[in-house]
């Protein structure tokens, strides 16, 4: 089930200005391990199935609280435009739908990254595989967060909750509604995939609309938003408290000096880290040493140690989850501040939009923080464990996320995770419905793992075969290394025998915990 992958609007994972980071690039269709390797065949699930609506009667077709804008056609596809609205609100959100000419029974809805809701090249590459398809803006076209502040200093809330989690639940009607118009038949199956905003999208329509899809694939989640988007200033606090803003060379050399330092954990010298939270690095080890032609400092040892554990109260008590160590820092901890984080702050939190980071000290961070969880977990949070109803749907959602992702901290998923299989009756149990799978080395976005997962999660919705491992495939110096990632909490370890770029010389164990 090969895709090229498909282009998005602003798809930099992490721009200079970090204008619009938390964009993960939407994978293509290559190989997935749903137990195996490679993609399935999709097959047609009701072969021969013709449309029966012309593209007039498309056009004309009534859908509530729907105005359908226009119907084009393209190497025999069907895209159709359409703006849902909320009575009494203005608000426009709009919504593409591809219909294609060999439709294979499915839907599949996509999600955005950064601020975006998502675009209308998000369905270009699910249709030329034969899904109906769906995207949307969520209500707005702003590469920002300056939406959520009407211009009267006051929450826009309909735009907000459009963007947090109405836009993606319209698109899904909407798209359902003409899919079935169109061909005359319902989609058998209904899959959404979507990465960082996309993956906190996933999420959202497992937790508020769990009939919506069967199958979710959910990538490095932007869930826990509440909490992880305005710690991602954390490092910009920590180094202005201490008055140490480092070069960019010293926030490598922490990240190569934990890799180094653990990378042999699990027995083979790689350059990856399969679980970091399995080993310390101590980077008293740098201080005197010259690095990026200046003398890293016991207060530079001091100051990243702070990064690397994370946001803490001025009483020591945890607020959030540090950087991943091993991630890249100069990411949150460069010159600029994460623009999003500061959207963030300027618009939902201070509702200032002159608002100035040079105001940010510790104690102002800290009373943001509790302010961010206070107004606004149940509208943006995406983190509640309780999976109840989507599991009964039949639902079934797999979760991945990079151990070295230099956006959103890796230890937030596992902790989601963990809360469901408290509340979903163990592991065992929560297996059954929801995996997370974690993917060392891997950055923010979709790591190597072919087609994202979705095919893995196509086998488990439809042939019942939950997937066992995915296999992630990364290149360096024109050679491919493979490496099977198995559910958590379990691992890969090396059998000892044969190339460690080959994932078949590895196999699954669960760790001490």
């Amino acid at each position: 089930m090969k895709r090229a992958v498909y282009v998005m609007a602003a798809m930099s994972i992490v721009s200079v200005t970090h204008a619009v980071a938390l964009q993960a690039a939407p994978p293509g269709r290559g190989t997935a391990g749903g137990g195996g390797t490679e993609s399935p065949t999709l097959k047609a699930l009701y072969p021969g199935i013709k449309p029966v609506l012309s593209m007039d009667q498309l056009k004309a077709l009534k859908i509530e609280n729907t105005t359908i804008d226009s119907v084009t056609q393209n190497n025999g596809s069907i895209q159709v435009t359409a703006t849902v609205t909320h009575a009494p609100e203005n608000d426009k959100v709009k919504v593409w739908i591809g219909l294609p000419a060999n439709w294979n029974g499915r839907f599949e809805g996509t999600g955005g990254g950064g601020w975006m809701g998502g675009s209308a090249f998000g369905i270009n590459g699910p249709v030329s595989q034969g899904f109906a398809a769906g995207a949307t803006d969520t209500g707005h076209t702003t590469f920002d967060g300056s939406f959520g502040l009407g211009a009267d200093g006051k929450p826009a809330w309909q735009l907000i909750k459009d963007c947090a989690y109405q836009g993606i639940h319209d698109m899904t009607v909407v798209g359902k509604a003409l899919t079935t118009a169109y061909y005359g038949k319902p989609p058998k199956y209904s899959y959404f995939v979507g990465f960082s905003q996309g993956g906190r999208q996933a999420l959202s329509e497992v937790q508020r609309f769990p009939d919506d899809y069967e199958g979710v694939v959910s990538g490095c989640p932007a869930i826990n938003w509440q909490q992880f988007i305005i710690s991602d200033l954390w490092p910009q606090v920590a180094m202005n408290a201490a008055k140490d803003r480092m070069p960019a060379a010293k926030l490598r050399a922490a990240t190569q000096a934990f890799i180094t330092a653990c990378d042999e954990v699990d027995g083979v010298k790689d350059g990856l880290v399969e679980d970091p939270s399995r080993c310390t690095c101590d980077l008293k080890a740098l201080v005197g040493t010259q690095v990026g032609g200046s003398e890293f400092t016991a207060t530079d040892a001091e100051v990243l140690q702070k990064i690397w554990d994370g946001p803490r109260g001025k009483d020591g008590k945890f607020l959030w989850y540090g950087l991943s160590k091993g991630a890249d820092l100069t990411a949150l901890g460069g010159a600029q501040p994460f623009s999003i984080s500061m959207d963030w702050i300027k618009y939902y939190l201070v509702k200032d939009r002159s608002w100035d980071i040079a105001k940010l000290t510790p104690d102002e961070f800290e009373k943001l923080f509790h302010q961010s969880v206070q107004d606004w977990a149940e509208i943006f949070g995406t983190d509640h464990p309780d999976l109840t109803k989507f599991r009964d749907h039949g639902g079934k959602v797999l979760i991945t996320h990079g151990q070295a992702d230099q956006l959103i901290p890796t230890e937030g998923s596992i902790d989601y995770y963990k809360r469901v299989m408290e509340k979903m009756g163990g592991r065992d149990k929560t297996m059954e419905f929801a995996r997370l799978f974690l993917i060392p080395g891997a950055g923010h976005g979709f790591g190597g793992i072919g087609d994202g997962g979705l095919s893995a999660v196509i086998k488990w919705v439809e042939k019942g075969t939950a997937p066992e491992k995915l296999i992630n495939g990364t290149q360096s110096g024109g050679k491919t290394r493979t490496r099977p990632l198995f559910p958590y909490p379990a691992l890969a370890r090396y059998k000892g025998t044969g190339s460690t770029d080959d994932a078949a010389n590895f196999e699954s164990y669960l760790p001490k915990q």
